[in-house]
């Protein structure tokens, strides 16, 4: 199982000194987050994408190629790449060049986002937004997966015999999750080309993530990709760690009534109790996190927002230690315990090019 951080990208002003970073400083802060991702042994860095303020990743291949070349294991992904408003010849071509250089460590979330006016912004049309994403992604399927692509559809002027360059790194395009709230298209569309399905549940109860992911698992297995217990689940959570769980509250709780996206509404009491946020000791992130297991059943990867509503880097450089060093290795075992033997391990590059060639070679024998 894949554990790693996700992170948005926000420029918020702390609560605590009414100070906000620069872009500049923000955009440092995310490389050193994903540095110290690696460092403490986690498995995935994955980038927003947004295009306006108070947000700073417009460009995630950018930053993760600048990280690929300064780690060597972490795997490189977005949370989300936006399916919907990118042109798909410009998302085959950015992420191929990713995975070269970067050599196979790279996947990537498709989504819609959460911002309506990039719509406009982008000569799209807001309503369209589900159509959009199917035929964007059918478009970009091909474009991996054939080396001369004729193609016509609704939204983008037709191809003529065109070739993406450069090809996906062994034959082999990166790995797709379809990152959806509340999008039953979404998991629909993961399910249909047996692509992972990520539901960041940050803001969700435990029900609606569960009917969410059992709709997907139950298409998966419709279309004949392997059981449903054998569909590819991601998951986010967002955590804020101390020792203690009063010092947890204590420290957090500015942060929490002031953050733009949850601040002035329910009470940090009450949001913990309705969604997967967790403010507490390791062991209450420990127990929390292995409770998703009973709501969604075995998964692939779990993710962490930890970068967020103002905190400074200091003290999300302080959250990973402890998340590297007291909860990771914990969840790790815990998750490997009692795993049924055909649940899949999350997919890698080396893992999916294997697998690409023993295909090859069983049709090569029954040819």
């Amino acid at each position: 199982m894949q554990f790693g951080i996700f992170s948005v990208g926000d420029v918020t002003v702390d609560p605590t000194t009414g100070r906000a970073p620069t872009e500049r400083e923000r955009i440092k802060a995310m490389v050193a987050i994903a540095l110290k991702a690696e460092e403490v042994g986690l498995d995935v860095f994955a980038t927003g994408e947004h295009h306006n303020p108070p947000f700073v990743p417009s460009s995630p291949t950018t930053m993760l190629g600048y990280i690929a070349a300064r780690t060597e294991r972490l795997v490189l992904s977005t949370s989300t790449t936006l399916i919907t408003t990118n042109d798909p010849v410009k998302i085959a071509e950015d992420f191929a060049m990713l995975q070269h250089l970067a050599d196979g460590r790279v996947d990537l979330m498709m989504g819609r986002g959460n911002t309506g006016p990039v719509y406009p912004w982008f000569g799209k049309d807001i309503r369209q937004g589900i159509d959009l994403a199917v035929e964007n992604y059918a478009l970009l399927r091909r474009l991996w997966d054939e080396g001369v692509v004729t193609w016509e559809g609704k939204f983008r002027t037709p191809l003529q015999s065109f070739t993406s360059t450069p090809r996906p790194l062994d034959g082999v395009a990166p790995f797709v999750w379809h990152g959806s709230i509340r999008s039953p298209e979404i998991a629909e569309q993961a399910a249909y080309y047996g692509d992972g399905f990520f539901h960041n549940n940050i803001f969700w109860p435990a029900e609606h993530t569960k009917r969410m992911v059992e709709l997907y698992r139950q298409r998966y297995a419709h279309y004949g990709h392997g059981t449903a217990e054998q569909a590819v689940v991601g998951l986010g959570g967002q955590v804020f760690m101390r020792g203690n769980s009063q010092d947890a509250v204590r420290e957090f709780r500015p942060y929490f009534d002031n953050a733009p996206v949850y601040g002035h509404g329910p009470s940090l009491e009450e949001f913990t109790e309705q969604t997967p946020l967790t403010v507490g000791s390791p062991q209450q992130v420990i127990e929390r996190t292995l409770s998703f297991r009973d709501t969604v059943g075995d998964y692939q990867r779990q993710l962490f927002l930890m970068d967020h509503a103002g905190l400074p880097l200091k003290t999300v450089l302080e959250q990973l230690d402890i998340l590297g060093e007291e909860v990771v290795p914990v969840l790790r075992e815990e998750f490997a315990k009692n795993r049924p033997a055909g649940v899949p391990d999350a997919p890698t590059h080396s893992a999916r090019v294997a697998a690409a060639r023993q295909t090859a070679e069983e049709a090569e024998v029954s040819a």
